[in-house]
């Protein structure tokens, strides 16, 4: 087998997919890329069995088949050459390539094409269509609220809940919870959980493009389709928890405050707080915030006094949060000013962007108050 291409154009699309392969894999081919010819087209393929990333190329060819190719060495080989065409030629009775350029002659070693894993088909399969970059938005607005814990997989996901034209994405780790809601033209019901790893491979790799993204699930995997590349992933398998349920809708206290000047309230006190719990203490009276915290370990305290840049509607009331976690939810949340809503110290807090026809809610829950 024979094939011509592009040094560059080769280099660019390993790197694309290269983001889902893992090093010291269990399973050696798992390292590899498998090149596959078929028809004049170069189709590219990584994966790690969850999760499988492929790209097509035009190249010049007259005879199918298919190599495995270790993935760290053609990537460093490529990276040496400026553009120019590349000739492969595939020897299969002593298992070795031999790449001509303008300047030399080199030869390395593959695998069995046949030992690569095969790529997922669906049945009984379904699709959405969405703007590739209202879904980034919606994956960025959320990611990250999701879990690590391996004896709750389901939490480690990001749910899609599509009813009604619309679709709540939602992720949780059970300290706080972020849902996300767009509306679509989808006219069904349906449900699934997607893994966090292709997701985060979609949101560095397709940042700066705007295009239709199809998206084709069954029940145990989905599809992603770009114009050059395509993601398939096995869903996460599970029930996810009932979300709206712990959502409160009844907080009668209502905190209105820019969320630069609350940004830089925690920025100053959240280096002197304790490393493991993170504490940050509110103390809200009256139109005026404490944002507070200790570390008597070190003998570390921290006060900044809000007064301007917000308004409250409610009772006194003193609260304390995982500062870290309260910082990724602001972070996450693309907005000037926000409201807060509250009920007791030990009761569940939503934070949204105060704007018309918001999407996005965030819940986080209070620790216990701690003088350590």
């Amino acid at each position: 087998m024979k094939f011509i291409i592009s040094s560059q154009t080769l280099l660019k699309r390993l790197q694309l997919i290269s983001g889902v392969i893992t090093p010291n894999n269990a399973l050696p081919i798992l390292e590899n890329f498998l090149f596959e010819v078929n028809e004049k087209k170069l189709i590219l393929k990584s994966t790690d069995l969850d999760c499988t990333m492929e790209t097509t190329l035009d190249v010049d060819a007259e005879e199918n088949g298919s190599i495995a190719i270790d993935a760290k060495m053609i990537i460093e080989f490529l990276k040496a050459f400026p553009e120019q065409p590349l000739t492969f030629f595939i020897n299969y009775e002593n298992n070795t390539v031999k790449v001509n350029s303008e300047d030399g002659e080199y030869s390395f070693s593959f695998f069995d094409g046949s030992e690569f894993p095969k790529t997922p088909e669906l049945s009984e399969e379904k699709s959405i269509k969405i703007n590739s970059q209202i879904f980034l938005n919606s994956i960025a607005q959320t990611i990250f609220a999701t879990g690590n814990d391996e004896l709750r997989p389901v939490m480690s996901g990001l749910f899609c809940d599509v009813s009604s034209g619309n679709i709540n994405f939602v992720a949780t780790d059970a300290h706080k919870l972020v849902k996300h809601k767009i509306q679509e033209k989808i006219e069904e019901n349906t449900s699934f959980i997607l893994p966090k790893k292709p997701l985060n491979i979609i949101k560095n790799i397709f940042s700066d493009t705007n295009e239709e993204i199809n998206i084709n699930y069954d029940k145990s995997n989905a599809i992603f389709a770009f114009d050059n590349i395509t993601i398939y992933c096995r869903l996460v398998d599970g029930n996810y928890p009932n979300y709206e349920q712990v959502i409160p809708k009844d907080n009668p206290n209502e905190l209105i405050i820019s969320k630069q000047i609350l940004l830089s309230a925690l920025k100053k006190v959240m280096p002197l707080s304790n490393k493991s719990t993170n504490q940050v203490v509110f103390n809200i009276k009256g139109n005026s915030l404490d944002v507070t915290t200790i570390d008597t370990d070190i003998n570390n305290s921290a006060l900044s006094n809000i007064k301007t840049g917000l308004k409250y509607n409610g009772e006194d009331m003193k609260i304390a949060f995982n500062g870290k976690f309260l910082l990724e939810i602001l972070f996450s949340l693309n907005c000037e000013e926000l409201k807060i809503k509250l009920k007791t110290a030990a009761k569940a807090v939503t934070i949204e962007p105060n704007i018309d026809k918001n999407q996005t809610l965030a819940l986080i829950m209070p620790i216990m108050i701690s003088e350590n």
